[in-house]
C-alpha cells in the first residue's frame, strides 16, 4: 500500500489507487462491485493529532484521510472547517412544549464558501482527485445542489463537466452551473430519466460519470464532518438529523466511525433520523411499511418507485431510491427512523430561523429542521439526546423560496396607516405556525 487502496465491500478485492479505480470504470474488477471502503496507511492515532491540532483551515486539514496522494493538486475555496453551532431556541421548544430536555446543535453547511451547501466538501474532494488523475471531462446527473457544487469546483480544477437535470429543477440551479463554463442538459423527465441519459453520455463518449451516493471520492469527504464535530464538540451527538435524498451522510458518519473506531473518539453510533418531504417520500414509505410489519425478511428491497414526483423540493426529488437498502440498514442499526415532513410548512421553518438566528436557510434544509418538530411530536427524540441537525444549504440557491419569506409587509398609501411594530409579537405567530 502507497497512501491508500480501495477494498470492495462485496469480495474484498483490493483496488491499489483512484487512477486503477477510474481505469475500471469505478467498479471492483473481481466482482463488480461499486461499494469500496478506502483503506490508509497513516495510523489512526493521526486523526487524532490531526483533530488536537485544531487548525481549522478546511477539510485538507485531514489530507492523510483523504483519497489524494499530492497536496499540489488540492482544489479548494477553504470549505469543509465550519461551525457547529448550539441553537438553544430548539432546547427551549423541546422542553416546554414536550417536556425533552435534550440538547440541540446544526452543522452550518450553508457557510461553506463554494456554493454554500453540504455538497462543496464532496466537490472539493472531488475536483481535486479527478485533476490528480488527469481526467479532463466528466458527467454528472443531479437534482440540483451537487450539480452546481461540482460545476464550481470542476471550473476551478479547469475540467469540464457535463450535468443532467431533470426538467423541473430550479432555473437558480441552472443559471449557476451554466454561468461557470459548464454544460447543461435539462432532460426531458425525472431524475432517473437524467440518470439515464447521463449514463448513456458517458458510454457514448468514454467519460467518467460520478459514483453517486457510495461514490469513494464523496464518501472520504463527508466523513470529514465527524472529525469537526469531535474538534468542535465537548459531547458526540447521539442523534443525527437530515433531509433525505440519496443518503450519503449516514454512509460518511459511519465511514469516520470505522476510521476512529481503535481510538474509541465515539462512545456510539448516533440515531439517524433521515427527512423526506411528503412529495416524494419512497424511503420513509418503504421504511414504514418495514416497521409495521416488524422488519420481515427482505424488507429491504421492499420500496415505493414515484414516478415523475412533483415537489417544491426539486433537489430532494429522487422518486427510484436505489440508496434504500444501504440507508435503511444503517438507520435501523442505529435504532432510528425515517419520517416524513409536510413541504406545505416548509417557509414556517425558514421564517422561524431567520427570526430566531438571522440565518435564512433553502428549502432542503427546512425539511431538516421541520424532522426535528415531527421527530419530537412522534417522541424519537428522548431525555439527554445531542442531537445534530445538517443544515444542507443556504437559501441562496433558490431566490424565489427567500421571495416567499415576506410575511410582515403592509400596503398602504398614507403615513396614517403606518404603525410601529414590536418584533417579539411574532414569535408566537411562527411557532403556532409549524404547529398546526
Amino acid at each position: 500500500m502507497e497512501k491508500f487502496q480501495l477494498v470492495c465491500k462485496s469480495c474484498g478485492q483490493i483496488t491499489k489507487d483512484m487512477s486503477v479505480w477510474f481505469a475500471n470504470g469505478q467498479k471492483c474488477s473481481s466482482c463488480g462491485g461499486k461499494f469500496v471502503n478506502v483503506k490508509y496507511k497513516a495510523k489512526a492515532s493521526k486523526i487524532k493529532e490531526l483533530i488536537d491540532a485544531n487548525k481549522g483551515n478546511s477539510v485538507f486539514d485531514y489530507f492523510d484521510f483523504l483519497p489524494l496522494k499530492d497536496k499540489a493538486n488540492i482544489v479548494t475555496s477553504g470549505e469543509g472547517v465550519i461551525p457547529v453551532q448550539h441553537w438553544t431556541f430548539l432546547d427551549q421548544y423541546a422542553k416546554e412544549k414536550f417536556g425533552v430536555d435534550c440538547k440541540v446543535n446544526v452543522y452550518r453547511n450553508d457557510m461553506n464558501p463554494g456554493t454554500g451547501t453540504f455538497k462543496d466538501i464532496a466537490a472539493s474532494v472531488a475536483a481535486s482527485v479527478l485533476k490528480e488523475n488527469g481526467v479532463k471531462q466528466f458527467a454528472i446527473a443531479s437534482t440540483g445542489n451537487i450539480a452546481s457544487a461540482f460545476s464550481y469546483y470542476l471550473a476551478k480544477a479547469g475540467i469540464s463537466l457535463a450535468v443532467f437535470i431533470p426538467q423541473d429543477s430550479l432555473m437558480s440551479n441552472e443559471a449557476e452551473i451554466s454561468s461557470y463554463g459548464q454544460k447543461v442538459f435539462r432532460v426531458k423527465g425525472d431524475y432517473a430519466a437524467a440518470k439515464k441519459i447521463a449514463a448513456d453520455y458517458a458510454e457514448k463518449h468514454n467519460i467518467l460519470i460520478s459514483g453517486g451516493n457510495i461514490d469513494p471520492m464523496r464518501v472520504e469527504a463527508k466523513k470529514t464532518m465527524v472529525f469537526e464535530w469531535l474538534r468542535q464538540m465537548d459531547e458526540f451527538p447521539t442523534v443525527y438529523i437530515q433531509a433525505l435524498s440519496g443518503g450519503t451522510g449516514p454512509i460518511a458518519i459511519d465511514k469516520a466511525i470505522e476510521d476512529t473506531k481503535e481510538l474509541s473518539l465515539v462512545k456510539q453510533y448516533p440515531r439517524y433520523i433521515m427527512v423526506q418531504p411528503d412529495k416524494c417520500n419512497p424511503m420513509t414509505l418503504g421504511w414504514e411499511k418495514a416497521k409495521a410489519n416488524n422488519f420481515p425478511d427482505g424488507w429491504l428491497t421492499d420500496y415505493p418507485i414515484i414516478d415523475a414526483p412533483v415537489t417544491k423540493v426539486p433537489t430532494l426529488a429522487t422518486g427510484n431510491p436505489a440508496t434504500f437498502p444501504i440507508i435503511a440498514e444503517l438507520v435501523h442499526k442505529s435504532g432510528g427512523e425515517m419520517v416524513t415532513f409536510d413541504e406545505d410548512k416548509m417557509i414556517d421553518v425558514a421564517r422561524l430561523v431567520a427570526y430566531k438566528k438571522q440565518v435564512r436557510i433553502g428549502p432542503a434544509s427546512t425539511i431538516g429542521l421541520g424532522g426535528f418538530f415531527q421527530s419530537l411530536k412522534q417522541g424519537f427524540i428522548k431525555n439527554g439526546d445531542v442531537v445534530m441537525i445538517n443544515l444542507g444549504e443556504g437559501v441562496r440557491r433558490a431566490p424565489e423560496f427567500m421571495e416567499e419569506m415576506i410575511y410582515t409587509t403592509e400596503h398602504v398609501s398614507d403615513v396614517s396607516e403606518c404603525n410601529p411594530h414590536q418584533i417579539e409579537n411574532y414569535e408566537k405567530q411562527l411557532f403556532e405556525a409549524i404547529e398546526k
